[in-house]
C-alpha cells in the first residue's frame, strides 16, 4: 500500500439528455476528514452517495466538491401557446372591430403574427424533469471522477515518498557525521571534564562521596550525545517502516517528526563543540523540511 497526499484535484463534465453538468473535486491539508459538498438539492440522494463514497475512499483532508447542472439553451427555448390568453385576446379584437364598424370606422385586420407578438400568448415550457435518471447517470460519472481524484492524490504521494526517503538518507548521513565529530571532540571533552572535576573538588568540602559521584556523572552526561544519536537512528528506521507500510500514516509521521526535532535540539544543546553544533543545526534544518512535507501526507 502506497502513501497518498492530501492535495489532489479532479474534474469532469458532460451532458445528460437536456442537461449539461460539470463537477470539480479538490482537497488540501487537514487534521481529519472535512467534506464540503455543493450539490443541487433537487437531485435526491446524490449528495448522500457522494459523501459516503468520499468517506470510504479518503482518510484525511479538507475536501471540496462542486456540482453544477443546467438545462441546455435549446431545451430552455421551448415555448407553447397560452390558449386562455389567446382566446381573451381574440375576443377583445372581435369586440373592438364590431364597435369600430358600428361607429363607421374600418380597422386594419389583425394577422397571426400580430397575435403571437402580444405579451402572454407565447410562454416557455415549464420543465418537469424526472431527477431519478439524472441522479443515476451522475452517480456513475462521479465514480470515475473519484477514481481520478484518488489517483491524483496517490501520484502526489509517490512524489512525496521520494522526497521523504531522500531526507531520511540525509538525516542518516548527518547522524554518522555527528558521531564522527563527537569522537573527534573527545580529547577536548576530557579536558573540559578535568577542569570541571577540579572545580567540583575545590568546592567539595563537606560533600559526601555519593553526592560527589552524582555531580561527576552529571558532568559526563551533559557532554555525551550517544543516546541522542541512537534515538535519531531509531527514528529513521521507524519512519522508513511507516513509509514502506503505506496507507494513512500521516499522523504517526507527524508525531515522529516531533521526536526527531527533540533529539536534534538536545544534540545541539550538548554539543560543546563548533563542528558538532554545525551538524546539529543541519539536522534541524533537514528535519524541519521533512516535517513540512509530512504535513501533506494523508
Amino acid at each position: 500500500m502506497s502513501i497518498c497526499s492530501m492535495t489532489g484535484f479532479a474534474s469532469a463534465q458532460g451532458t445528460i439528455g437536456a442537461h449539461s453538468w460539470s463537477c470539480e473535486l479538490r482537497s488540501v491539508n487537514a487534521k481529519g476528514l472535512d467534506l464540503r459538498l455543493r450539490v443541487p438539492d433537487w437531485l435526491d440522494g446524490l449528495e448522500a452517495h457522494m459523501r459516503k463514497a468520499l468517506s470510504a475512499a479518503l482518510a484525511r483532508g479538507n475536501v471540496s466538491l462542486t456540482l453544477r447542472i443546467n438545462r441546455s439553451e435549446d431545451a430552455a427555448a421551448d415555448v407553447q401557446v397560452n390558449e386562455a390568453v389567446l382566446t381573451r385576446l381574440i375576443d377583445a379584437i372581435v369586440a373592438a372591430e364590431a364597435k369600430a364598424e358600428a361607429a363607421g370606422l374600418t380597422l386594419t385586420k389583425s394577422s397571426g403574427a400580430d397575435l403571437i407578438s402580444q405579451r402572454g400568448v407565447l410562454e416557455p415550457v415549464v420543465a418537469t424533469d424526472d431527477p431519478a435518471p439524472i441522479v443515476a447517470a451522475l452517480t456513475a460519472e462521479f465514480d470515475t471522477v473519484l477514481s481520478d481524484f484518488v489517483n491524483a492524490r496517490s501520484n502526489e504521494g509517490a512524489a512525496l515518498l521520494a522526497v521523504l526517503n531522500a531526507q531520511l538518507a540525509e538525516i542518516s548521513e548527518l547522524c554518522r557525521d555527528a558521531a564522527d565529530k563527537a569522537e573527534a571532540r573527545k580529547p577536548q571533552v576530557a579536558e573540559n571534564l578535568r577542569k570541571n572535576l577540579a572545580r567540583v573538588l575545590d568546592n567539595a568540602d563537606g560533600i559526601d562521596d555519593v553526592r560527589l559521584a552524582q555531580e561527576l556523572a552529571l558532568l559526563a552526561v551533559k557532554s555525551d550525545v550517544t543516546e541522542e544519536l541512537d534515538r535519531l537512528d531509531a527514528h529513521v528506521t521507524a519512519a522508513r517502516d511507516l513509509l514502506a507500510k503505506g496507507g494513512a500514516v500521516g499522523r504517526k509521521l507527524d508525531f515522529l517528526m516531533q521526536e526527531f526535532n527533540r533529539e536534534a535540539n538536545t544534540l545541539c544543546s550538548k554539543a560543546q563543540d563548533k563542528a558538532l553544533t554545525a551538524v546539529g543545526l543541519d539536522l534541524k534544518s533537514v528535519i524541519d523540511q521533512m516535517r513540512e512535507q509530512v504535513q501533506n501526507i494523508e
